[in-house]
């Protein structure tokens, strides 16, 4: 589209309309004409238009001089968010992050001893192990597992080690159970997990939690890598950052 096209499309009187709203998203308390019109960079006359237009449409409430927004949008944002998954939401956010580490993102929710994938941006370089959305993998030895299982409380986390099976899947896997305590004790004091070649010789990943607004752990998302590519110094330093900057976006969408 050129600028002579984007310019025709563009609806000046909407972006004003959306601004005075923001404006009044910021003053809770309310906001009189004349303050708005002033914050607002517009005349008195166009303030009152917009302000009057947002109580008519039942976006405002007039209270006096006062103007505040009304609860509406909340509802209109909350059947935004009913209609699209929280993974259909943070998909962006993932590819983001998939293209520039150019390495796979996915995210995980735990289901009694696996995790399950519910969201998968693959990288460009193959790994063995084939993942895709629905996919279940062991949670004691993966990272998102790991992250996930840090999210227990004690008493679930004791029921967990009581009665998983736990296999040596590489020379490398934690088998024993005191020591996979610690492990995912680590990964919550960290607010991260890596897990080195326990799943399969050769891969690596990092992993974060994806807290709610009660601060439960809902779900996690992970980077995964040929160990070739990244050492565990190297993970925590180069892609551990980008992970974190995701995960407080996914989370914004518990915000509203």
């Amino acid at each position: 589209m050129d600028e002579e096209a984007a310019s025709r499309d563009h609806v000046g009187s909407l972006e004003r309309g959306l601004a005075v709203m923001e404006i009044l998203a910021r003053h809770p308390s309310g906001m009189t004409l004349t303050e708005m019109a002033e914050e607002a960079g517009l005349t008195r006359a166009g303030a009152r238009r917009f302000l009057l237009t947002l109580v008519a449409t039942g976006y405002a409430t007039q209270a006096g001089r006062v103007f505040s927004l009304s609860p509406r949008l909340l509802t209109v944002a909350r059947t935004w968010l009913g209609g699209a998954s929280l993974w259909s939401f943070a998909a962006p956010t993932m590819r983001a992050v998939a293209a520039e580490l150019n390495e796979a993102c996915s995210a995980a929710i735990l289901s009694g001893q696996d995790v399950v994938y519910v969201a998968r941006i693959p990288g460009r370089r193959i790994l063995s192990v084939s993942l895709d959305v629905g996919t279940r993998l062991p949670a004691y030895c993966t990272s998102m597992g790991r992250i996930l299982l840090a999210g227990l409380t004690p008493q679930e986390l004791d029921a967990f080690l009581g009665q998983a099976t736990i296999e040596k899947r590489t020379p490398k896997t934690i088998t024993d159970r005191r020591l996979l305590a610690y492990a995912i004790g680590k990964a919550k004091a960290d607010g991260f997990a890596v897990v080195d070649e326990e799943l399969e010789l050769g891969l690596r990943s990092i992993a974060v939690p994806i807290h709610d607004r009660a601060e439960r752990t809902v779900a996690a998302i992970n980077v995964s890598t040929q160990s070739a590519r990244f050492s565990v110094a190297e993970m925590e330093r180069e892609i551990l950052p980008a992970l974190l900057e995701a995960k407080q976006r996914i989370e914004d969408f518990f915000v509203v």
